[in-house]
C-alpha cells in the first residue's frame, strides 16, 4: 500500500481528488475534492457513500432531496471556519459554485444507513486549543461525535497547525479495539499556506510520521500542499509546519465500529510529555480562525 498520495497522483475525470475505500485497499473511508468554475455546477451520486459537503475556497449552494443548503464558505481554510452540509449515501446532489470559483471537499464514509440532508452552521462548529508550547494547534470540530451526531460512520474535523509548530502529537494510533481505542481507516489531506500565510501554495511543505512499535513500518514523508496521506494501521505524528509555513488538515475517519468514535491510544514512550501541557503556554496565535474570521 502507498501511503503518501502526492497532489496529483489521486485525480481522475478531472477531478483533483478522487479516493475510494478501494484505491486506499480499505473498506469505508473515502473523499473527494472538487473544483468548480464561478457560476457553474456539478452533480454528484454519492451511492454507498454519506459525505460532508465542506467549502475550502467559495461558496456553493448544495441541493439535494428536494431541499437547498447555501454555504457562504470561505476565502480559504486559514481564514474562516466554514458552515458545511451532511448529505447521504444514495443521493443526487448539485453543487453549484456561488459568485466564484469553488474548492470543495467530499470527505465520505461506505455507511449502511441512510439520514436526511442537514445544514452545518459554521457559528455552532466548536473550536478547540489543544497542547501547548510548541504542540499548541486548533481542531475545527465540525464532524466529530459528541458535536455532529446525524452521521451514521462518518468522522470529519479539520487542524491548523502554526508554522513551526507540532500537531498529532503525542504520536497515536487506532488499528483496534482495545480499552481506549477503536478502529479506524483515516485520511489526512493537506493543505500549506504560502509566505502570506494564507493562500495555500505548494512553495511550503511539512513534515508527517508514521510508524509501528515493531518498526516493520516506519516513514518520515515531506508533505506538500495538496498532498494525501493514507493512515491504515500504526502510530501517525507529529505532523511538523516548517518555519514560514502553516499547515492544515482535513481528518477523515470511518470504521467498523457500530457506534462513530474517535478514540485512540497514544504511544506510552511519549504520553508523558501531555504532563508538561499544564506548565507551558499556549501558543497566541491559535486560534487562528473562528466562524466571524482570522484572528490577529
Amino acid at each position: 500500500m502507498t501511503l503518501h498520495r502526492p497532489e496529483g497522483t489521486l485525480s481522475r475525470d478531472g477531478d483533483p481528488i478522487r479516493l475510494t475505500p478501494e484505491d486506499a485497499g480499505w473498506t469505508y473511508a473515502g473523499l473527494r475534492m472538487l473544483r468548480i468554475g464561478a457560476g457553474r455546477s456539478r452533480t454528484v451520486r454519492t451511492g454507498e457513500f454519506e459525505a460532508f459537503v465542506l467549502p475550502l475556497a467559495g461558496a456553493c449552494t448544495v441541493r439535494v432531496d428536494g431541499g437547498t443548503f447555501v454555504l457562504a464558505g470561505r476565502e480559504s481554510v486559514f481564514t474562516r471556519v466554514t458552515d458545511f452540509a451532511y448529505v447521504p449515501r444514495d443521493a443526487e446532489v448539485e453543487l453549484v459554485a456561488d459568485g466564484g470559483d469553488l474548492e470543495v471537499a467530499l470527505p465520505m464514509a461506505r455507511c449502511a444507513t441512510r439520514l436526511e440532508p442537514r445544514y452545518g452552521p459554521a457559528e455552532q462548529v466548536p473550536v478547540e486549543v489543544r497542547g501547548a508550547g510548541r504542540a499548541t494547534r486548533q481542531v475545527t470540530n465540525f464532524g466529530v461525535p459528541g458535536v455532529w451526531e446525524h452521521a451514521d460512520k462518518l468522522n470529519a474535523c479539520e487542524l491548523i497547525t502554526p508554522d513551526g509548530n507540532w500537531s498529532s502529537y503525542p504520536p497515536h494510533k487506532h488499528d483496534e479495539a482495545s480499552d481506549c481505542e477503536v478502529v479506524n481507516e483515516e485520511i489526512y489531506y493537506f493543505r500549506i499556506a504560502g509566505r502570506d500565510g494564507i493562500t495555500p501554495s505548494r512553495e511550503g511543505f511539512g513534515m508527517h510520521r508514521i510508524y509501528t512499535a515493531d518498526g516493520t513500518l516506519d516513514e518520515n514523508v515531506a508533505v506538500r500542499d495538496g498532498d494525501v496521506f493514507l493512515i491504515p494501521y500504526g502510530y501517525h505524528g507529529p505532523c511538523i509546519a516548517a518555519p514560514g509555513y502553516p499547515m492544515y488538515y482535513l481528518n477523515v475517519l470511518a470504521g467498523p465500529a457500530p457506534e462513530r468514535s474517535m478514540a485512540f491510544c497514544d504511544d506510552p514512550a511519549h504520553s508523558w510529555v501531555r504532563t508538561r501541557w499544564d506548565a507551558e503556554s499556549i501558543d497566541p496565535r491559535c486560534p487562528v480562525t473562528t466562524h466571524e474570521g482570522r484572528i490577529g
